[in-house]
């Protein structure tokens, strides 16, 4: 029965997804799901953070500011794990040595 007691899940907890299975809403990642994400913070366990649609996804092995290509290893009510691949696939490939012979005018 609905108390009217206010709209965000009548606790002082707060945060995504919150308890008590009020919002258990479908997550935007699941487990072995690989994409792109850019880590936006540092964890104080020294993992990277990154977000998709405002969920949390703390990702083994990357450093605040990269663009990182990952895949999800577990998902919880409020968070979701993953490790790094490598660099995010959308991103161009590393290559400076290429590069400069591809796009170079004709020296005569």
């Amino acid at each position: 029965m609905y108390s009217g007691r206010g709209s965000f899940g009548g606790t002082s907890r707060g945060g995504y997804g919150g308890e008590g299975g009020g919002s258990g809403g479908p997550k935007p990642v699941k487990v072995g799901d690989e994409i792109d994400v850019t880590i936006e913070a540092t964890a104080s366990r020294g993992d990277g953070i990154a977000k998709k649609e405002g969920f949390v996804i703390f990702v083994k092995g990357a450093s605040m500011g990269q663009t990182v290509h990952i895949k999800i290893t577990d998902v919880r009510e409020r968070f979701a794990m993953g490790e790094a691949l490598g660099p995010a696939t959308g991103a161009p490939a590393a290559a400076p040595s290429e590069a400069p012979a591809e796009e170079g005018a004709p020296s005569e």
